[in-house]
């Protein structure tokens, strides 16, 4: 019978058990370092692709030209409010005006076809609001293009009620509350005779920056 001294029993040595035919210590290492190599010969010939370019950034927006946009929508806010029949200026049945201060050479040589006619807008089939939006946006476009002689057709008013040229006044008001029409004249008879109505603009110099 075991008998105790001074302490507790050893426990039985229970080591552990060899198993037949295990790798001896560090094979697994060894291993590794074999597969690498193996690895690293199998690859040796092989070449890494080129990096693929970065795709292009794409263009910065436009500036937004706020000042241009806000003149834009002033001119088309103008055209909107017609004026009395107090500024219509008639000369018998033909269509003048000359804004003031300006030479009446100017007006002489505009009623005798010395300018010639960069571009033309025919109000054929519109109605007065259509006209009205229709004259604005050819205002801003003459502006753009720096157009000084423009004809615009109202036609003669042959189909209106009455056989009144309402478009045709309609234009004038339009035209007069602008300041960049220096004047206009009706349409010699090749042009279009009292059915068209011949536009002189003047517009600022532009800054160079």
């Amino acid at each position: 019978m075991a008998q105790r001294r001074g302490g507790r029993a050893r426990p039985p040595d229970r080591g552990r058990k060899s198993h037949p035919g295990a790798a001896p210590g560090g094979s697994a290492a060894a291993d590794d370092s074999a597969g690498k190599d193996a690895f690293l010969r199998a690859v040796a010939d092989v070449k890494p692709l080129p990096a693929s370019a970065p795709p292009p950034r794409p263009a910065p927006p436009p500036p937004i030209p706020v000042q241009s946009q806000q003149d834009d929508a002033a001119v088309l806010d103008e055209l909107m409010h017609p004026l009395g029949d107090d500024l219509l200026l008639e000369s018998g049945e033909e269509w003048i005006y000359l804004q003031n201060g300006m030479p009446r050479a100017l007006l002489r040589d505009l009623r005798r076809g010395r300018f010639r006619i960069q571009e033309n807008l025919d109000l054929h089939g519109c109605t007065v609001d259509e006209a009205r939006q229709a004259i604005g946006e050819f205002l801003l476009e003459a502006r753009l293009w720096r157009w000084r002689c423009v004809r615009i057709i109202h036609g003669k008013g042959l189909g209106s009620p009455g056989r009144v040229p309402v478009l045709k006044r309609l234009v004038g008001q339009w035209l007069i509350r602008r300041k960049e029409v220096l004047a206009f004249a009706q349409a010699r008879p090749q042009e279009g005779g009292g059915g068209a109505v011949i536009v002189l603009l003047q517009w600022p110099r532009r800054h160079c920056p």
